[in-house]
């Protein structure tokens, strides 16, 4: 509630208009041409507050179902993977995979995060799209918001999608680094071992993992270039997280570009107690599969498909 006219913004009216779509759209089933008409508006224009209300968590939507949530599956992979809580979501044909786990991820969060909580968040495409989605709990809840390595870039943009006005700390660093030794000076910056404390100490810590090929997102990002893919599965790597690479058992690999990383090393992650894997898709299952085994991750959320796969017999 306004008390105070002279407070009242365009965007408090936006969000006052979202409220009344949404609850007509969702509890008096009207159509979104219905609600144009009622509030005097195009139907594009409710369709448009609709789309943005989901993505930005002012609109949750909850299906009490038995079947939703593919809660068997979620089940499974807890006792087989001795996960803590499992997300899948249901498969779908179409659609952009890394963005639907995005939303699942910032569904679970929602659902988890208190007021003035920490939230540690890694780097990538499918965590980038959870922070999209987090902006209004995180101001409505004064949830701060801390990186896990550097790489400013690729959390400002999640933040400035979602209107992220709450306490932001990052690594004042790239991610990858030229010099071990460089990244040797930058992690002993109290500026930047203070923020990596805090990453680790955060009540939840997001990753994405990684898989190794020519497309996944630390070749596409430059990270490793193309021709270093096959030497590096030579050597054991599989899959990674925070941009350091593991092997089959999950096993973290002693290889110099790990030694250029700027970020909570794997060893660290692995001691705190809230880590979420946001990652699917057929390509990664191996790489989720070598992760679980490495005990990285104590919450998954991930796709049915992905979840079939991990459920196999290994």
């Amino acid at each position: 509630m306004v008390s105070d006219n002279t407070d009242w913004s365009y965007a408090d009216a936006e969000e006052e208009t979202l409220t009344r779509i949404a609850w007509y759209y969702y509890n008096d089933g009207l159509t979104q041409g219905e609600i144009g008409e009622k509030l005097g508006l195009s139907r594009i224009k409710v369709s448009r507050l609709l789309e943005s209300g989901r993505r930005t968590g002012i609109i949750q939507v909850r299906i009490n179902s038995r079947h939703q949530g593919c809660l068997e599956y979620e089940q499974r992979l807890q006792d087989r993977w001795g996960l803590r809580e499992v997300r899948v979501v249901p498969h779908l044909e179409d659609g952009d995979l890394s963005e639907r786990l995005g939303q699942a991820a910032a569904q679970f969060l929602m659902q988890r995060l208190r007021p003035d909580d920490l939230l540690a968040v890694g780097w990538g495409a499918t965590v980038s799209h959870t922070i999209q989605r987090l902006g209004h709990m995180a101001n409505e809840r004064n949830v701060s918001l801390v990186s896990l390595t550097g790489g400013v870039a690729t959390y400002v943009d999640g933040m400035r999608t979602a209107n992220w006005g709450s306490s932001v700390h990052l690594v004042p660093a790239p991610l990858v680094v030229s010099d071990q030794n460089v990244a040797s000076a930058l992690m002993a910056e109290p500026g930047i071992a203070v923020v990596l404390e805090m990453a680790l100490n955060a009540a939840y810590q997001l990753v994405g993992i990684g898989e190794l090929n020519a497309d996944s997102t630390v070749v596409r990002s430059g990270y490793i270039t193309p021709g270093e893919v096959e030497p590096l599965r030579r050597k054991g790597a599989v899959g990674d997280i925070l941009c350091q690479f593991f092997d089959d058992n999950g096993d973290a690999l002693d290889l110099p570009l790990h030694q250029r990383v700027v970020g909570a090393r794997l060893n660290a992650l692995s001691s705190s107690e809230n880590v979420i894997a946001a990652a699917g898709g057929l390509s990664k299952v191996r790489a989720i599969q070598s992760a679980l085994k490495g005990k990285y991750v104590d919450i998954l959320i991930t796709d049915e498909k992905t979840a079939e796969k991990l459920l196999e017999e290994n």
